[in-house]
């Protein structure tokens, strides 16, 4: 191999692990029609009753079936091969997309099917979830892990941008029917992308090295994530500050925000805004790549305030400049965290048991998040829309107090990366 002669090819290196490559391309072509998946469904829904209720009602029974079956996802992930897992969740969401396109297509469409579709993608999506993230460090030595996080943000948001606009010319052009058929389409692909990745020689086999995931059954399993999680203040004071961030702006960006859009700005340019938020993600993920933080975390965790603005400008003054400029600033903040939780946890976290910590981090996180999409209708339709969304505002902000109030999260340090030699050195041990 050649030499990693200074930050740029360093920056890059984890492209040059084949495995890593097949897990880039599988979770950017998912992230390509996952953008355009939930503007469908929302004017879908729209455009069969109207309801800001009913719309939350739907996206509430995806996202509450995904967390009740994170945990297990965690479990089997850290008993069995990974990738396999992701492949059987692909090909099983494709399935429930396509049933769910088909019933919009054909105009049979109900609220209640859609719920019912909408709980079936949720739970497949939480089987494999926790895999997804805890295989990187199977795939990526240590000392370019942080790029390897980085680059994989990098493609799913570049996927992002593509998508969100796409997906709202899509809606405008053609219905919210064939939006919801390409995420079908792509999790087809997505599957095949990752029944192709291999885990290099010293990562081939698992089982072995994790002892504490066999006998017990996954109730053991499960107690001894829990305890992995307990143990460490900064990732439950960061967990909880995030089930009250999500909360928020799930119902408010998810739910309240295609309502505003509608009165507003339009559907083609509500596509834009969310857009604009996933440039300022990509641009962001460059930053981390480069980014020496020796508390990245606490870095990440400040970074998060930016997602006030969105928020408060749908709220108070939502016109279409305003709004991609409060997008853009909230997805460049916003990726400065994801790199740092991503790379936090891989490092601090035991490798056998990283993906049962995951399923507790991702249910911690993401529980609150039915609860804002099926409330912030009811909520917004007694109090008005525009209080709903700077109650929000004002929790993210509190959220984030919360979570730079903790010591542990202010003083967590990260083992800042070795020379490009030494990366070089890794680059060549873990080569098939």
């Amino acid at each position: 191999m050649s030499e990693l002669k200074g930050a740029g090819t360093g920056a890059l290196a984890p492209l040059r692990l084949a495995p890593f490559r097949f897990l880039l391309a599988g979770r950017t072509i998912n992230a390509l029609g996952n953008a355009i998946a939930p503007i469908a469904l929302a004017f879908a829904v729209l455009d069969l009753t109207g309801s800001p209720s009913d719309l939350g009602l739907v996206v509430g029974a995806r996202m509450l079936f995904n967390v009740v079956f994170l945990l297990f996802g965690g479990a089997l992930a850290d008993r069995l091969p990974k990738h396999l897992l992701m492949v059987g969740a692909s090909v099983a969401a494709a399935i429930t997309q396509a049933a769910v396109a088909a019933l919009v297509l054909s105009g049979a469409a109900t609220v209640p099917l859609l719920i019912a579709l909408s709980a079936a993608n949720g739970m497949v999506s939480a089987l494999a979830l926790p895999a997804s993230s805890a295989i990187v460090p199977q795939l990526v030595p240590a000392d370019i892990r942080q790029q390897a996080n980085a680059l994989n943000r990098l493609f799913l948001n570049g996927a992002i941008i593509v998508g969100a606009p796409v997906g709202g010319v899509i809606v405008a052009a053609a219905g919210p029917g064939w939006g919801i058929a390409i995420d079908a389409a792509t999790f087809a692909l997505s599957a095949f992308a990752f029944g192709l990745l291999r885990l290099p020689p010293a990562a081939a086999a698992p089982a072995a090295a994790a002892p504490d995931a066999a006998p017990g059954g996954i109730l053991t399993d499960l107690r001894t994530g829990w305890t992995e999680f307990r143990s460490r203040t900064w990732l439950w004071v960061v967990v909880a500050g995030f089930s009250v961030i999500n909360l928020a702006l799930n119902g408010g960006i998810s739910v309240l925000g295609p309502v505003v859009a509608d009165d507003t700005v339009g559907r083609r340019a509500w596509g834009l805004v969310l857009a604009a938020q996933t440039v300022g993600m990509v641009l962001g993920g460059v930053l981390a790549l480069r980014l020496r933080a020796r508390r990245l975390l606490f870095v990440g965790v400040l970074c998060t305030a930016f997602e006030v603005l969105p928020m408060l400008t749908l709220g108070v003054a939502p016109h279409l400049g305003l709004l991609i400029g409060a997008a853009f600033l909230a997805g460049l903040g916003i990726e400065q965290f994801c790199v740092a939780w991503e790379t936090t946890m891989q490092e601090h976290i035991p490798a056998d048991r990283l993906a049962r910590v995951y399923s507790y981090d991702m249910v911690g996180s993401f529980v609150a998040i039915p609860v804002g999409q099926v409330a912030a209708g009811p909520i917004a339709e007694v109090i008005g829309v525009e209080s709903t969304l700077v109650g929000a505002a004002a929790l993210i902000a509190l959220a984030v107090a919360w979570m730079l109030s903790s010591g542990s999260v202010r003083n967590l340090r990260h083992r800042l990366p070795t020379s490009p030699e030494a990366a070089e050195r890794t680059m060549e041990e873990s080569a098939p």
